[in-house]
């Protein structure tokens, strides 16, 4: 007895009937909600035809019968919308419901058509045979998720053709050659059909499941193999640091005379050396703010900063850049103080890697001008340049990985092409925008846009604007209120 319980064939059976995987089960309910209000069309107006023709009071008692059916199966589909699919008892019993409102709804509407077969006397059943091949058609094209459900369905729906087409047959006892008989073998002919027209959909959707788990599999395997390199590309970033930082403090040290006196003929070379060490600082420090940005671990907890504060700080980290540029910086600090929700380290960077650009790529003897408007509720920093601009439709390359507008190798700017993506990336954690407007030849002008929000209670009073003009370098020109 356990051998028979525990065979394959026993196993395949009841695989298709108790245990359907989650897709196939949400499938199943997906087409049961979108196809319902045209099921129902369908059936209703069979129902208005049986009622002026046949029998208005057990129509609607029948129709009555196929919605209480379909409300069984919106019940169930509520359930399987909260389901996870990990409890595979939860599967087996949402199974047998299916099981259980399949044979209900069939029942319900071969009763339906053999009612008003029944009560039909005169010019054969084309009606309830045309209402049982819509019924039954209409199953094989929509209900093929669950093969367990589809046979069920059918052999119901089958039974009910045979009835049907057996009705005069057994009524008047006609020869082989009358039309009864042409009616009965037409009704085989379209239970064929049928059977045909399930078979191409249930294959059709099998394929496609098929193709879809397989495209699972290898999303899986693309993740695990993401995975792995963006930890090879974090812990050789985080290796490549640490000598990094000691060559960067040797050769500080021998350009600062530290360890002795610099013959003229190498000064070239260690500066080309440190120049090259902070750029290859640089690219690390970028590709490992890109790995914390897509682990989701970048950004802190946001919390109330004074915006007028995250602007000021980003200037004055920018000042010996901009003087070592031969390039002024423009800032005058608002009277207002203005409070936005963000990290302030975060912001800093952001409005650093617009500045810092917008010095590279100015003439000596410029100014880069930043500036603060509040915009409806929006406090919006400018970042303003009279440099070369930037091309049209080049967006995609200003905010993309690894891109600059001259990407070749004799280009006069350097850089990672990773700043612009990371700040884009960081303002949009921060609920705010970030973009920019530009004319070639003529300058840019970057804007970073974000929400003002309330004072907090127990507030420190923000201390007023600063002069910075007596600390700023010769090259840095400073506007202060007043």
């Amino acid at each position: 007895m356990s051998t028979i319980t525990h065979s394959p064939a026993m196993k395949s059976l009841r695989r298709m009937f108790l245990n359907p995987t989650r897709k196939q089960i949400v499938d199943y309910c997906d087409s049961i909600g979108i196809l319902m209000w045209q099921r129902h069309g369908i059936f209703f107006a069979a129902t208005l035809l049986a009622a002026v023709y046949i029998d208005a009071t057990k129509a609607f008692l029948l129709y009555s019968a196929v919605l209480l059916t379909d409300l069984l199966d919106i019940r169930m589909a509520r359930r399987v919308s909260k389901w996870t699919g990990k409890d595979q008892r939860t599967a087996r019993r949402i199974g047998i419901q299916i099981l259980i409102n399949t044979v209900l709804s069939a029942l319900a509407i071969t009763t339906f058509v053999v009612m008003i077969a029944l009560e039909q006397r005169l010019g054969g059943h084309f009606t309830p045979l045309f209402f049982l091949f819509a019924a039954a058609l209409f199953c094989a094209m929509n209900n093929h998720q669950i093969l367990g459900a589809l046979i069920v369905r059918l052999s119901i729906y089958a039974v009910g053709f045979v009835y049907i087409a057996l009705i005069d047959v057994l009524r008047f006892m006609p020869p082989i050659t009358s039309y009864i008989w042409l009616q009965f073998f037409t009704v085989a002919f379209v239970m064929y059909f049928i059977l045909d027209v399930s078979r191409l959909y249930l294959g059709m959707y099998r394929a496609n499941l098929a193709h879809l788990e397989k495209l699972e599999a290898e999303h899986e395997k693309t993740k695990i193999a993401y995975k792995v390199k963006s930890n090879f590309v974090s812990t050789v970033s985080h290796e490549l640091r640490t000598p990094l930082t000691s060559i960067k403090g040797s050769l500080d040290l021998i350009q600062a005379g530290s360890i002795g006196p610099v013959p003229d003929h190498l000064k070239p070379v260690l500066d080309l050396a440190g120049r090259n060490c902070e750029r290859l600082s640089d690219l690390i420090n970028d590709i490992l703010d890109v790995q914390s940005l897509e682990a989701g671990r970048f950004v802190s907890e946001l919390k109330p900063i004074v915006a007028e504060d995250v602007v000021e700080e980003a200037v004055q980290v920018n000042y010996g850049f901009a003087d070592k540029h031969g390039v002024y910086l423009d800032f005058t600090r608002p009277e207002t103080t203005t409070y936005i929700k963000g990290d302030q380290r975060r912001l800093i960077q952001v409005l650093t890697n617009l500045i810092s650009n917008a010095v590279k790529f100015s003439e000596q003897g410029d100014a880069v001008t930043v500036r603060c408007e509040i915009v409806d509720n929006k406090i919006v920093v400018f970042v303003e340049d009279n440099g070369i601009g930037i091309p049209e439709n080049s967006r995609d390359k200003v905010f993309g990985q690894f891109h600059q507008i001259d990407s070749s190798d004799q280009r006069d700017y350097g850089g990672t092409g990773l700043g612009m993506n990371i700040s884009k990336q960081i303002v949009e954690l921060h609920k705010g925008v970030i973009d920019y407007v530009s004319e070639l030849g003529v300058g840019t002008t970057f804007m970073v846009a974000l929400d003002i929000v309330e004072k907090p209670a127990n507030q420190p009073t923000t201390p007023g604007p600063t002069a910075w003009d007596e600390r700023a370098p010769n090259k840095v020109r400073i506007a202060a209120n007043g």
